[in-house]
């Protein structure tokens, strides 16, 4: 296992999405993380309750969780997984990992590569770039600080559940997002299950494409 991390901070804050849907979370900062980022953790209902806890690791996403871009399905994923953790008590890990962990401005030079016909994937790569270039060690480091060894994770990626094993956790079983797809989403969801085999039900992408 990596060199432990320590909780800096812990505060109460009320979030509210623009469905209405309302939750107080615990957000805990933390010292000593691998990588230096300002990583954050938000505990959602009752953790010491969850016999095992459900855990979201979720990257960081100004476009779609600010301001709500269709190119991605990253802010319906984040609204879903805290109500989901919250019912039954759990983490989500929100990672400062933008644009698969290659930056903002990157994310969006790749964009103006998509325009032109590549897909996220070949994108990345055209800019000299890795496809995935996130690394979970501090996701490892900002759950073992909360105590929790032995997880649910709320994911379609399967590098995130391997990453996590690999550092020392159990991940007792792997919990599929919905598919949040739209006609302006949908060559990335299809590129997401064919590149990195994450586990989204391609015949609803389908019927929405059709």
């Amino acid at each position: 296992m990596t060199i432990p991390a320590t909780v800096r901070t812990r505060v109460n804050i009320p979030l509210r999405f623009a469905d209405g849907y309302a939750v107080t979370a615990e957000a805990v900062t933390f010292r000593g993380l691998a990588d230096g980022a300002e990583h954050l953790a938000l505990i959602l209902g009752d953790l010491s309750a969850a016999v095992t806890p459900l855990v979201r690791l979720h990257s960081e996403c100004l476009t779609g969780d600010v301001f709500g871009s269709a190119r991605c399905d990253c802010g319906p994923q984040l609204r879903e997984a805290v109500e989901r953790i919250a019912g039954t008590g759990g983490v989500l890990l929100y990672l400062r990992q933008e644009g698969r962990g290659i930056g903002l401005y990157n994310k969006l030079d790749a964009y103006a590569l998509q325009d032109q016909g590549l897909d996220t994937y070949e994108a990345n790569l055209a800019l000299g770039l890795p496809e995935d270039a996130r690394d979970y060690t501090a996701a490892a480091q900002m759950l073992a600080a909360l105590g929790v060894g032995t997880l649910d994770l709320l994911t379609n990626n399967p590098d995130k559940a391997h990453q996590l094993r690999t550092l020392g956790l159990t991940v007792r079983a792997t919990r599929p997002t919905g598919v949040h797809a739209t006609p302006d989403n949908l060559r990335y969801l299809h590129a997401k299950a064919d590149h990195t085999h994450h586990t989204i039900a391609l015949p609803e992408l389908a019927d929405i494409a059709g």
